[in-house]
């Protein structure tokens, strides 16, 4: 039994003293591997090739070491069942991790299609790895979260993200728009802007000229406008919020909030702290109040149906605060992201994000952008909300104004000197305490935002 022990101790010794002495100090360096649809197409197959030649090394080794025919049957009987053991440690890691690799390909491909888009940058070819940013230091991408439900045409994208990403450092931004901004201008580029030279607007319905009506009204008004896409909603939305916010926008990724709840169940719920009686169900238009409500209260577990609600609950509430939880929302999916959590739910996890998500992020992309998220662990999340303030009015926005904030919050920190006992500046940065923001003017953590503050009131009647 000792030699069979050894042909599976030696190389599972040997694997893990690669792994803890290589792998985890390079880790940057391999884990875009896990993204790489070329190199998880692979894996299967060589963990299959790996499993077999393993197995009959072991197998080898127990017929030449097996027990002499004198040997009781007990013997006998433990000296087999100890190699079964043996032959279970050796494949079922290799079978789960050939599964799992097939399963994220799969996800990759249904996801990540490689879309024709007219708005998306010229970066290196897919072969460039030593800067595939093209000496770029930021990539911006914008999160759509849209419901097509039942009794609604086409897609209306209600929650409008960009996460504004230093691919050198991992530190991010995001920048909240309400769904209701009106007047969005196009970039002076755009064939956009000479349709609406004074922003998106125009006769009839004011609501079909806000922000969230662009995904569904510009390629239903003027199909095939920017060009070749697979996305006209999406690529025109883009260069909306690139005209609001002062910065390009690289790439979409929409999730589908009906599927939002799947996510959330699938790494097995989200922890948030909730201020505040946050309604269930409800509908402000069709005067229909919520059948419930979340209560209140610290470090709140949530599951995929309660979470949801948490994240869209509006009745009686406004645009702004429901856009607070929703950071926090994507906050806490952010900290659920430990490995050992993603490891043990990973197939739920593939399956619901082929259902939900849509992008048009180009496949080569996604190991190097792996890398920057693993660095963005590193980091807390910022984030700049645009809400209705005495200097903000989204009815009526100042865009000149949005611009200014959006350079301020993507400017570089700059270290404050410190000064020594005889006031003399040292040169070396020191801590300096948070400013308190305005609401919806500062750049803040969503620590901050998404702590535990208690508030009592309920929702008021929006009647």
């Amino acid at each position: 039994m000792w030699a069979t022990f050894s042909v599976v101790l030696l190389p599972l010794l040997a694997i893990g003293a690669f792994g803890y002495f290589w792998v985890l100090p390079h880790k940057a360096r391999y884990v875009g591997s896990l993204v790489d649809v070329d190199v998880l197409q692979r894996v299967p197959y060589a963990a299959a090739a790996i499993a077999l030649v393993w197995l009959l090394a072991v197998l080898a080794a127990h017929r030449l070491t097996r027990l002499h025919q004198a040997s009781s049957g007990g013997a006998k009987t433990l000296s087999r069942a100890f190699t079964s053991l043996m032959c279970l440690v050796v494949a079922l890691p290799l079978m789960v991790g050939g599964w799992y690799a097939w399963l994220t390909r799969e996800g990759i491909m249904a996801t990540a299609k490689d879309e024709v888009s007219a708005t998306t940058p010229t970066l290196p070819a897919a072969t460039a790895t030593e800067d595939p940013w093209g000496g770029r230091n930021r990539i911006n991408i914008m999160l759509l979260g849209g419901d097509g439900g039942v009794g609604r045409e086409g897609i209306r994208t209600d929650t409008v993200i960009v996460a504004s990403l230093n691919v050198r450092n991992g530190r991010t931004t995001i920048f909240s728009l309400p769904r209701n901004l009106r007047n969005v201008p196009f970039p002076a580029t755009s064939p956009l802007a000479k349709i609406y030279p004074y922003g998106f607007n125009g006769n009839g319905d004011a609501g079909e000229y806000m922000l969230n009506a662009i995904y569904r009204n510009i390629p239903a008004l003027h199909p095939g406008v920017l060009g070749k896409s697979d996305n006209e909603g999406a690529d025109a939305l883009k260069q909306g919020v690139s005209g609001a916010l002062g910065i390009p926008i690289d790439y979409y990724v929409l999730v589908n909030l009906r599927g939002f709840r799947d996510i959330v169940d699938a790494i097995g719920g989200i922890t948030v702290n909730i201020n505040r009686p946050i309604p269930i169900n409800g509908d402000t238009d069709r005067h229909i109040p919520p059948t419930g409500y979340l209560k209140p209260g610290p470090n709140q577990r949530l599951d995929g149906y309660h979470a949801l609600w948490y994240a869209r609950g509006r009745w009686g509430l406004s645009d702004y605060d429901r856009m607070e939880r929703q950071r926090c929302a994507l906050s806490a999916i952010v900290a659920e992201a430990n490995p050992g959590n993603l490891l043990l739910r990973y197939a739920g996890l593939a399956r619901a994000a082929k259902k939900i998500l849509r992008t048009d992020i180009p496949r080569h992309l996604l190991p190097h952008l792996a890398e920057v998220a693993l660095l963005m662990k590193d980091h807390p999340l910022r984030s700049v909300v645009f809400q209705h303030t005495a200097t903000f009015d989204p009815n009526n926005p100042d865009y000149a104004y949005m611009h200014e904030k959006v350079r301020r919050a993507l400017r570089p920190p700059r270290p404050h000197p410190t000064l020594t006992p005889s006031g003399s500046p040292t040169g070396k940065p020191s801590k300096t305490p948070k400013p308190t923001p305005t609401p919806g003017e500062g750049v803040i953590s969503t620590d901050d935002v998404c702590g535990y503050h208690l508030i009592t009131t309920q929702p008021a009647s929006p009647y």
